[in-house]
């Protein structure tokens, strides 16, 4: 069994990159990692290096997804069985890769899990999701204390699951994403038109048609969640681009398929309570 990784940077700090490194040289299980940085300078090649990874340079930035199908293509030409998908602002204890490795070995039709995820302060990041609707866009991002009241965002977010037992959703964050190559192979990756965004819901729809997306709560990781497009208006731009080409993709307020899916989602955990 081969297990490859990808880290996409834009210029992270060398101590970031280091830390994410770390957690995957200790892991108990042996991964071969790829550092695809878009930065300008290429001053995270030594810290690649440290590390033993694979440094790809480009300095044109792509885009987040475009990078990690970089490495994705080099996984499959590799023979990869499994593929982790990493944000740089992670870190983890040694047993994590191992114990989803060993999930997906014994569910052979998982094409994608994550972990629960922490804040640093150890409270719960809510990213499991059901397939969005503008609606839910829009009002997360512009009227966040209105979406909270109003009880949507909880919905939007399966806080009813309790985030507290192995479950199959609509949609997985991409901070960290551990995927069964062969899936990766039959979906193609990212969709590098995505410049930065809505990559990973993309992507987890994509896998949910040919196999199960999973959240897989029984391990955990530490992501910081710099939540970059509330800060700096380049990024919002880039949310909103990558928010109009979903909807152009997949549907506006017609969309069959997500509503079958996130009623599914929802009728399941309220059995599950």
């Amino acid at each position: 069994m081969r297990i490859s990784c990808s880290v996409v940077c834009y210029n992270n700090a060398p101590t970031q990159i280091a830390q994410v490194l770390q957690s995957v040289a200790t892991s108990s299980i042996a991964v071969f990692v790829y550092v695809i940085d878009n930065s300008h300078d290429d001053r995270l090649a030594a810290v690649a290096k440290e590390f033993g990874a694979v440094y790809i340079h480009l300095p044109h930035n792509p885009g987040f997804g475009a990078a990690h199908n970089v490495a994705i293509r080099g996984a499959l030409e590799n023979g990869s069985t499994y593929h982790l998908v990493l944000n740089p602002d992670i870190h983890f204890s040694a047993d994590v890769i191992q114990t989803l490795v060993d999930y997906m070995e014994q569910h052979s039709d998982v094409g994608l899990v994550m972990p629960g995820i922490r804040y640093p302060d150890g409270r719960q990041q809510h990213l499991c999701k059901l397939l969005p609707n503008p609606g839910d866009l829009l009002m997360r991002r512009f009227v966040p204390a209105l979406y909270r009241r109003s009880g949507r965002l909880a919905r939007y977010e399966l806080h009813a699951s309790g985030y507290d037992k192995i479950m199959e959703v609509p949609s997985l964050s991409g901070c960290f994403m551990l995927l069964r190559t062969r899936i990766l192979g039959e979906t193609a990756g990212f969709d590098e038109r995505f410049f930065m965004y809505l990559e990973d819901l993309d992507l987890s729809r994509r896998i949910g048609q040919v196999a199960r997306v999973v959240f897989f709560p029984y391990v955990t990781v530490v992501h910081d969640y710099a939540k970059g497009s509330y800060k700096s208006s380049r990024l919002l731009f880039y949310h909103i681009k990558s928010a109009i080409l979903y909807f152009n993709k997949w549907g506006w307020f017609s969309d069959v398929e997500r509503d079958a899916i996130n009623k599914s989602t929802l009728k399941k955990i309220s059995h599950q309570e």
